[in-house]
């Protein structure tokens, strides 16, 4: 289910972004649109992981830096049967994580001084599941391309108001004015809507990959209240990555909204707790 929406609203992004192409310029617009975003896509497709991870001021490290945080995402991969990513610490105070990379191949996986430092072992191991699973699903790659998307949405309805609009429009200058403001908005709430849904379904697989889903809901009640007490300043400079992190990052309130990037932090925890309740994990717990 989760893929089948996600599908269905990258779909609806693409058509919005089409439709803002064509207003601005007719099919040739809808065209121009169309290799713009993909020139963008094929962009951030190779470099986004090494931009978020600069602007973080992350510090890749090895086994003999953390060899417990090492020999864990090792494991947790092996069990997910996927390659041994990358691992990254971030010197910042707020318990926080995140994946990124193009592919399983070129995947890695950050986690904050502060998560380490306030959370036990097996809620580090629920967190690094949860963002291995994203690894798997290749959310980092979807929500890659939605932001891309969202950004150039908004950058084509700026166009149509300094550039004119297609004359064969039927809404003219009112729909023009109209698209300006309104297209960058609905592509916001569908870039919200695509990353509250990979959230669950990372959330879900995370739990089997580490075998105990309470693992996981411990760290989110954790991650919640850190999140909302302390300050990450390179997140607030950087608005646009808060979809990234396990946890928003930026003091939002925390609700199911359609302004919302992550799920109510509530809702995930039920979710996890029903699952531990039916035993539905595909293998036992991890150790």
């Amino acid at each position: 289910m989760g893929y089948a929406r996600t599908a269905l609203l990258l779909a609806g992004m693409t058509a919005l972004f089409l439709g803002v192409g064509y207003m601005l310029g007719g099919e040739a617009g809808m065209m121009i649109a169309l290799v713009f975003a993909a020139g963008m896509n094929l962009f951030t497709y190779w470099n986004a992981d090494k931009m978020v991870l600069g602007m973080y001021g992350a510090r890749e490290i090895q086994r003999a830096d953390l060899p417990w945080l090492h020999d864990m995402i090792q494991q947790l991969a092996r069990r997910a049967e996927l390659p041994m990513p990358k691992v990254y610490l971030i010197e910042q105070d707020q318990p926080n994580a995140f994946a990124t990379g193009r592919n399983p191949e070129n995947a890695a996986v950050a986690a904050t001084r502060g998560l380490l430092e306030r959370m036990s072992h097996e809620e580090v191991a629920g967190v690094m599941a949860h963002e291995l699973a994203h690894v798997k699903n290749r959310d980092t790659l979807i929500m890659t391309i939605t932001a891309t998307i969202a950004g150039a949405i908004s950058m084509l309805a700026n166009f149509a108001l300094f550039f004119g609009n297609n004359r064969n429009n039927p809404l003219g200058l009112i729909g023009t004015l109209a698209m300006m403001f309104l297209a960058p908005l609905a592509a916001m709430l569908v870039q919200m809507a695509i990353s509250r849904s990979r959230e669950y379904e990372a959330d879900r697989l995370g739990a089997e990959i580490c075998g105990r889903p309470l693992w996981l809901a411990s760290a989110l009640a954790k991650l919640e209240k850190g999140a909302a007490t302390i300050d990450n300043h390179a997140a607030e400079r950087n608005p646009a990555t808060a979809h990234m992190f396990i946890i928003n990052p930026l003091h939002a309130h925390a609700v199911d909204s359609l302004f919302s990037t992550h799920p109510n932090t509530q809702n995930r925890i039920a979710a996890l707790q029903r699952m531990a309740g039916a035993g539905n994990t595909s293998r036992g717990p991890w150790d």
